[in-house]
């Protein structure tokens, strides 16, 4: 089983010395950006910061991306992007329906296991609005081929008699996702309430095993 132990987001590297190396720089910037608004949020964070820590200049910064609401926006695409392909590898049309559906909740809810900032991105997003997400062209082309692969999975699940018919491919995914992120951006307050330290990895392997079952139980006929 893939851990579920909170990883450490290490801060990025300086691009390159030597010859300009402009992808070299981009990447840098974005992956200082990721870190600084994760920590800090859209509001919080600081251009300035983002180039120190990319160890550029700041021009760069607005010469690669624009505004800081462009650079924002590109980062939460790249994390979206991430979560997109690491799924597509998951070559999850090949497996049987039961056992496809299976590894999608475990994908989902080891990602944000391994990804903190993953959470404290959407958060901060949300608490936005989604006002950057509405402005992105790529974001809905990502989702969609997922929606389909899972349209397809309870389709042959609903055929070989593994799933009951009628469920909503969209409905699933959002609670395959919803399930796994609660466990995560609520930790803290849900530790409080219930006396426990519910972050710790035998916690979040009983509430992945939990999130597992119960979905698999909701979609049997």
């Amino acid at each position: 089983m893939t851990s579920v132990d909170n990883a450490t987001i290490e801060p990025p590297g300086e691009p390159r010395r030597g010859r300009r190396d402009p992808e070299a720089t981009r990447d840098a910037l974005l992956r200082a950006a990721r870190h600084e608004f994760a920590q800090n949020g859209f509001a919080g964070a600081r251009v300035d910061e983002i180039a120190a820590r990319a160890g550029v200049n700041k021009q760069l910064v607005y010469h690669h991306y624009g505004d800081k609401d462009a650079l924002y926006l590109a980062v939460l695409e790249s994390i979206y992007a991430e979560i997109r392909a690491a799924e597509s590898a998951l070559h999850l049309r090949g497996l049987p329906p039961d056992r496809a559906i299976r590894r999608l909740i475990e994908f989902s809810f080891d990602h944000l296991a391994r990804f903190p900032d993953f959470v404290a991105l959407l958060s901060d997003e949300n608490r936005l609005g989604a006002a950057h997400v509405r402005r992105s062209a790529k974001l809905p082309a990502m989702h969609s081929p997922l929606v389909g692969m899972v349209a397809e999975t309870l389709e042959a699940g609903v055929g070989a008699g593994l799933f009951r018919p009628g469920l909503d491919p969209m409905q699933l995914y959002i609670s395959i996702a919803g399930l796994s992120y609660f466990s995560f951006s609520n930790a803290p307050t849900l530790s409080a309430i219930f006396g426990r330290d519910l972050s710790t990895a035998t916690a979040m392997r009983r509430r992945r095993r939990h999130v597992v079952d119960l979905i698999m139980n909701s979609l049997r006929p």
